[in-house]
């Protein structure tokens, strides 16, 4: 931005913007030429640049000592802040820097931010020029005006061999600047994982908090990098901290959907039933903004699902209120699921202790496809409006469960497709929990007062082409035969 501001010529007579032209160009000849024709060699285009500022800028050793010995000052800032000393560290000539040093630059020069040439080389990672600086004894723990240090410009960067040179001389690696970052919060922010490496490696403190109680992890979930996330980690970071809005990490996280470091912060044993200012818990945040496939990470974490916001609502009612139709569906399997989990003292699957195996998305499977197809059929033709909820009720669907559901209204006949989604949803538990399907809507079928249906032929889907269904036999009957195991009958 300075730069493009700067290259702009207004200001200048004809003669001058030459001047300032051969001298960002190295043509020293017509800079001579022009010199000889007394053009003012300090004249300052709109934003206060002069000639040798472009000299140095671009390294032109022969236009620097021409401009010095024709009365250049060697001190000259711009509307910036910026002299020859600042641009020539910036771009790390360091020929430059030694003949504006032995001219009688202040070495300890500062510009509008208050960077110095030193920091002014460790932002753009002038490992040289910085060597230089050092040898020529300028402050090193000097701050600019937002209270950075030059290893927080390196580390903001990401430049690492620079950074090394820093903990090398021993600079504070816990200073923090005006907000309360130390450089590991840079580095953490910029997205830079060997960066963070070298300075945990170095003492740098992983728990240190900014003005706004953020740790270096909360920065690393802003970002979204698993590499900086998990080397904090791997150092001891601590998953549960609360900013300044009572965010934790796993919060930032899913709240910038990052799915991979949500799973991350979850196997480092992160507190995901903590809440924010609006206690709010992750799981409400992926409902707000449904994160589909967070949310299933949370729910097969097994969150507290009665965990009420500042409004009163559990994460369901938050994904009901936005229409979010598959996240609900989603949260209800998962809560049925516990519940049905609860009571049972085996669960899981011992070759998977974690649940990784576990699911809570939408059904395809090629197994199940003629029985959802069934359950269509039975939702969209034959269920009355009302015998859908009495269905549910009949298999423990909860009041929020049934409200949810209904709530996804799209006119008169949105029944039917409450129904169907219902249907999934008990479908989905009966096979998690290995009982039989046929079997159990035939029982809830009976248990409505809806005999009719259970033995109902139409609700099959119609046989293949040259296949006879046998006479007399249900639905029910053939989804028996062909899925229950040998010997179990159809019940009577």
């Amino acid at each position: 931005m300075e730069e493009a501001l700067a290259w702009e010529t207004d200001g200048l007579l004809p003669l001058e913007r030459q001047l300032h032209e051969a001298a960002r160009r190295n043509n020293v000849g017509r800079m001579k030429e022009l010199i000889g024709r007394r053009v003012n060699v300090r004249a300052r285009n709109h934003v206060g640049r002069v000639a040798l500022h472009w000299a140095a800028g671009a390294g032109h050793e022969q236009a620097v000592r021409l401009l010095l010995e024709h009365g250049a000052a060697v001190d000259d800032e711009d509307a910036f802040g910026m002299n020859a000393l600042l641009l020539s560290a910036w771009f790390g000539h360091l020929r430059i820097l030694q003949i504006l040093v032995n001219s009688g630059a202040k070495i300890h020069c500062e510009n509008k931010l208050g960077r110095t040439a030193f920091h002014r080389a460790a932002e753009h990672g002038q490992l040289d020029a910085l060597d230089f600086l050092v040898g020529s004894g300028c402050d090193h723990s000097v701050k600019d005006k937002d209270g950075n240090t030059a290893l927080h410009l390196a580390a903001a960067r990401g430049h690492l061999a620079v950074l090394q040179r820093l903990v090398d001389i021993r600079l504070d690696l816990d200073e923090r600047n005006a907000e309360g970052l130390t450089a590991l919060h840079a580095a953490a922010e910029g997205i830079h994982p060997d960066c963070v490496r070298l300075l945990l490696g170095a003492g740098s403190n992983v728990n240190t908090l900014t003005q706004k109680k953020q740790s270096c992890l909360h920065y690393a979930a802003l970002s979204g990098s698993e590499d900086v996330a998990r080397a904090l980690i791997h150092a001891g970071g601590c998953t549960n901290v609360a900013d300044h809005q009572g965010a934790s990490p796993v919060h930032l996280a899913v709240r910038h959907n990052f799915p991979a470091l949500v799973q991350l912060l979850i196997d480092a044993g992160s507190d995901l039933d903590a809440t924010d200012n609006r206690q709010q818990t992750p799981l409400h945040l992926a409902a707000e903004h449904a994160w589909q496939d967070i949310a299933e990470m949370l729910l097969v974490a097994g969150v507290n699902l009665n965990l009420r916001d500042k409004q009163g609502k559990t994460a369901l009612a938050v994904a009901a209120r936005s229409n979010h139709v598959s996240l609900v569906d989603i949260i209800i399997k998962a809560d049925r699921f516990y519940r049905w989990e609860k009571d049972h003292l085996s669960c899981r699957d011992p070759s998977d202790p974690s649940g990784k195996s576990l699911t809570f998305k939408q059904d395809h499977r090629q197994e199940t496809q003629q029985l959802r197809s069934v359950l269509w059929r039975l939702a969209s033709r034959y269920l009355r409006p009302h015998e859908w909820k009495k269905l549910a009720y009949c298999w423990e669907f909860s009041e929020a469960h049934v409200h949810a559901i209904e709530q996804q209204w799209t006119g008169t006949k949105s029944y039917r497709e409450h129904g169907h989604r219902m249907l999934l949803i008990w479908l989905h538990g009966v096979t998690t929990a290995s009982e039989n399907p046929s079997k159990a809507l035939f029982e809830g079928l009976v248990a409505i007062s809806r005999r009719d249906l259970a033995g109902k032929s139409v609700l099959c889907p119609a046989p293949a082409q040259g296949r006879a269904r046998p006479q007399g036999q249900s639905c029910m009957a053939l989804l028996e035969c062909s899925r229950a195991p040998k010997g179990l009958l159809r019940p009577q």
